[in-house]
């Protein structure tokens, strides 16, 4: 029975061998389902990350079991005070919850429900946060009464494909309309001695992203986050490319980021890719998209694919990214309901 069901939290630190492999293989079927012709990450990789806990995010692990067998799992996180972003983000709390195929429209996602708004009432937080890509976790999230704030479009492009030529064009163009800006790159984790500066300058950029209806405060990049996030790269082997649009004075016009990993050897992730405001009409964007894939040929030759995701709303990137030859692969869509709305629909709630 459903009701017998109970959640049981997960402590990285002290997870036994067992723990491990029910979680494992929840992760397993859930990362098949939703990108099965991807390799999944190594579950010491994956356990390493969680063991190492971050400062900057309270999170929260979580699994229900019946049998010995994992039938659904939960993870769930928001900003801790350390975190520059604490007074904008504190009202937000991000969920994430998985159920196996062979035990959906039982009622078992309703049982993460109450848990939602006790961790929310723990940490002060008023708005919860939910992603769906399958009809079954749309039809759930509207049976909540959540509301679709952000769609998602996760697009791929085939290496093979790519008119190389065009790309050569594009940074020859860029160089001639912005013949003072250069293009710096970095391979690695960023020298930090430039994160003062980097870091602000990004956090610019990355607050003028489309987020359509989606709260998300404001983000908030700081030295300490950004040399948190290169540790959690060194523990795994995973490497970030950046290329930098700098302007005379030393500020930076626009930038791009992608990530390369053992375990997905041709699979290369594309980051953020942002222009300053200011610093548009120039072809600056296609000038870092096209360096940048020019650097990722010479430096990764058996990468196959470069994945990417945008808001569905952000047409000058998906322009740009269309014309590169990147098709759409998967769509998501961001939902979001205030805790007292949920606590209000858990009053009558059936599974």
């Amino acid at each position: 029975m459903v009701g017998e069901l109970t959640p049981t939290r997960i402590d990285p630190k002290t997870a036994s061998a067992e723990t491990w492999r029910r979680f494992h293989d929840l992760r397993h079927m859930q990362e098949k389902e939703r990108r099965p012709d991807d390799p999944v990450q190594p579950d010491g990789e994956i356990e390493k990350r969680m063991k190492k806990g971050n400062p900057f995010e309270h999170q929260h692990w979580y699994v229900i079991e019946r049998d010995g067998v994992g039938l659904s799992s939960f993870y769930a996180e928001s900003v801790t005070p350390a975190n520059a972003e604490y007074e904008t983000n504190k009202h937000l709390f991000w969920t994430d919850a998985y159920v196996r195929p062979e035990h959906r429209r039982q009622g078992i996602a309703t049982l993460w429900l109450p848990l939602v708004v006790e961790l929310m009432e723990k940490h002060g937080c008023t708005l919860a946060g939910f992603f769906a890509e399958t009809d079954a976790a749309h039809e759930f999230l509207r049976w909540v009464g959540a509301g679709p704030k952000l769609t998602d479009i996760e697009s791929r492009l085939h290496l093979a494909g790519v008119d190389w030529s065009m790309l050569e064009r594009w940074v020859k163009e860029g160089m001639e309309r912005s013949p003072q800006t250069r293009l710096e790159v970095h391979d690695g984790p960023l020298p930090q001695a430039m994160l003062p500066d980097f870091a602000p300058q990004l956090t610019a950029m990355l607050n003028t992203m489309p987020t359509e209806d989606l709260d998300i405060g404001k983000i908030v990049l700081t030295p300490e986050r950004i040399n948190d996030w290169q540790e959690r790269q060194a523990l795994v082997g995973e490497i970030t490319h950046t290329v930098i649009a700098r302007e005379p004075d030393g500020s930076m016009a626009g930038m791009t980021d992608i990530t390369w990993a053992p375990f997905r050897r041709t699979l290369i992730h594309q980051q953020f890719t942002g222009v300053r405001p200011d610093a548009r009409g120039r072809g600056i964007g296609k000038w870092l998209k096209a360096a940048m894939l020019l650097h990722v040929r010479e430096i990764y030759p058996d990468a196959e694919w470069v994945v990417t995701d945008n808001a569905h709303s952000n047409d000058p990137m998906l322009k740009i990214n269309r014309t590169l030859g990147f098709k759409p692969y998967r769509t998501g869509v961001e939902y979001q309901m205030s805790r007292d709305e949920l606590k209000n629909r858990l009053k009558g709630a059936k599974p």
